[in-house]
């Protein structure tokens, strides 16, 4: 069945005047959704019976469910382990800052990406996820976070990272689709300059970014100034040189207008001598980045 929160307004009118229902109804079953974060349609509360009926034959409501959560001794940082429809799992991020508070949610169940450095890509890919699961990882967060607040403005998830388990470049339509959904007026109307993706350097998805009208932060996984150290850490060197990379980046600047951060994570006797920093420096001069 279709992931009915993945649908635009748009295709979900469409969708409900096919099933002989008014449009105006696609309205309110959206903003159940994705402003009221609606888990099902017993919480649909000025939605008739039988139009709630026809939702569930037509369209799939899944949910995450929390299979395990980890809480930071040091803050409220919380790692959630999410078990998904298909058993599945996959991890998100709570982080509060003074400013409020940040999820980093993932885009694919495993990855294929292969970096030799990152956790996630140990058991390969096993699929992607949608938008609609990519949203409810937001969603659910926000969910608990209502839960043990009675002030819904201090509960309100500000930003969003797409940085956990995948390469959101990997999934690109769907990671587009989130994106829409989650920016809609009509949902939960969350600013694209509030949302950050990151890529391990897929040329052709910074390329397309650069097409879209989006706002958000685009953020490369580099962590490593030349293409002879970067492979021997990170496979997606062989495809994609960083000179492709910084091509692809210095036209997504100028298209946007918009900086460019570069992920560094410094792995001692690797990447990490004052030359390294040197070289690193020159590749990115004159660039409009930021360097983390």
């Amino acid at each position: 069945m279709t992931d009915i929160r993945g649908l635009s307004l748009k295709e979900l009118t469409d969708r409900i005047i096919s099933m002989n229902e008014p449009g105006y109804r696609a309205k309110q079953i959206y903003e159940w959704l994705h402003r009221h974060l609606a888990v099902n349609t017993a919480q649909m509360s000025n939605i008739p019976l039988n139009l709630k009926r026809k939702l569930e034959e037509e369209f799939s409501f899944d949910s995450v469910e929390t299979a395990d959560m980890l809480c930071s001794a040091r803050d409220d940082t919380r790692k959630y382990l999410f078990r998904l429809h298909d058993k599945n799992v996959i991890e998100s991020v709570l982080m509060k800052y003074r400013h409020g508070y940040s999820v980093c949610i993932s885009s694919q169940v495993g990855c294929r990406m292969g970096c030799s450095f990152c956790a996630s890509t140990i058991g390969g890919k096993i699929r992607d996820l949608s938008a609609g699961e990519m949203l409810e990882q937001v969603y659910h967060i926000n969910r608990l976070l209502k839960e043990k607040m009675s002030d819904d403005e201090q509960a309100r998830i500000g930003n969003v990272v797409v940085m956990g388990t995948g390469e959101p470049f990997d999934n690109f339509d769907n990671f587009c689709r989130f994106y829409e959904r989650i920016t809609d007026e009509n949902g939960m109307n969350l600013s694209g300059r509030n949302i950050t993706v990151s890529t391990c350097g897929l040329v052709d998805g910074i390329y397309e970014l650069a097409r879209k009208d989006y706002t958000l932060t685009l953020a490369i996984s580099l962590h490593a100034p030349n293409d002879e150290i970067r492979r021997m850490t990170m496979p997606i060197a062989n495809s994609w040189t960083i000179s492709e990379i910084m091509g692809a980046c210095r036209n997504y600047i100028q298209k946007t207008g918009r900086r460019v951060i570069f992920e560094y994570a410094l792995s001692d006797g690797v990447n990490a001598g004052e030359e390294h920093a040197a070289e690193l420096a020159e590749l990115l001069k004159g660039m409009q980045c930021h360097v983390n």
